[in-house]
């Protein structure tokens, strides 16, 4: 049955927005010649993929099946385009990394420059999610490999340790909370905060353990990176939520202090996750490896049967 990979594209886009239009808008192409590509499509199949209704469109349990498929042919066409660019003399290899912002801001630009520096020919791009989302995108091969909290079960992937990270509490010298040597977060949420932009994972997170308690944040300013963030504290405009990763650079350079969590969320047991270590390109291998500290003879024991921490 023929198909090409625009069919495939055009599967993919109608079934994560739920509309022909919304979809043909992504390619870009008529409304029109969408429908009839699509009509075509399951002509061939002799398969009705979608429902139509005033809701828009929906996936049926056949279309269901076609898109998973769809999915892994769209990624074998990727890595074997890639694997002709590199063959071809077109050296750039780009791998995509999803981590929490704990990871992305603190953890990884610290260990990653020797691998760039080992391989030139590498362009990595660092995505920003949710730990939840980080599986998401993994397991949906959006992203070769994953960083994400460890207490997620992790279904659906393989999991190694990475790191261990904590949250803190970052305050003013003199502030009241300056002089504990750990606090809940109860105790801080009678004082405006410094934070993060609203739609950053770490932010939301922080949020969502608030408004647990029933006490939403004060926000009194939102700062883009932890940096900011620690300067505006030792202004004394607030406290601060951050890694101690941060926290610590920043108490040796501020007039600032750090005071621990006594919350068991606080401490997080970060784990790199990926699909198959089989389909792994032989980069991303490298990169893992590299990542979990994996020397070349252990890399072969690694099960690809899912493990949860």
């Amino acid at each position: 049955m023929p198909f090409d990979l625009t069919d495939l594209r055009l599967l993919l886009a109608i079934a994560a927005t739920g509309s022909l239009s919304k979809a043909a808008a992504t390619f870009p192409v008529a409304v029109s010649a969408a429908s009839n590509r699509l009509r075509l499509l399951e002509e061939r199949c002799g398969l009705a993929l979608f429902i139509r209704n005033a809701a828009g469109m929906q996936l049926t349990p056949s279309g269901r099946l076609v898109l998973e498929g769809a999915r892994t042919v769209l990624a074998e066409a990727q890595k074997l385009q890639g694997t002709l660019k590199e063959l071809s003399g077109e050296h750039r290899i780009t791998l995509r990394l999803a981590a929490s912002t704990v990871t992305n801001s603190t953890l990884l630009p610290a260990v990653l420059g020797p691998f760039l520096a080992d391989y030139p020919e590498v362009d990595l791009q660092l995505v920003e999610h949710k730990s939840v989302d980080v599986l998401r995108v993994v397991v949906a091969n959006e992203c070769e490999i994953g960083v994400y909290d460890g207490i997620l079960n992790s279904e659906g992937v393989v999991s190694l340790p990475f790191r261990t990270e904590r949250l803190v509490m970052l305050v003013p010298a003199g502030h009241p909370l300056a002089g504990r040597e750990q606090l809940r977060l109860v105790d801080a949420l009678g004082f405006a905060f410094i934070c993060l932009p609203g739609e950053r994972p770490m932010q939301r997170f922080v949020e969502e353990m608030a408004m647990k308690l029933a006490m939403p944040l004060k926000v009194r300013v939102r700062a883009p990176s932890f940096e900011a963030i620690a300067q505006l504290v030792a202004q004394r405009a607030g406290v601060a939520m951050l890694p101690e990763t941060a926290a610590l650079r920043a108490e040796q350079e501020l007039p600032v202090r750090r005071v621990a969590l006594a919350e068991s969320w606080a401490t997080l047991e970060l784990r790199l996750c990926f699909r198959d270590w089989e389909q792994l390109s032989s980069h991303g291998r490298q990169l893992v490896s590299f990542l979990s500290g994996l020397e070349g003879g252990e890399t072969t024991a690694i099960s690809v049967v899912n493990t949860v921490p």
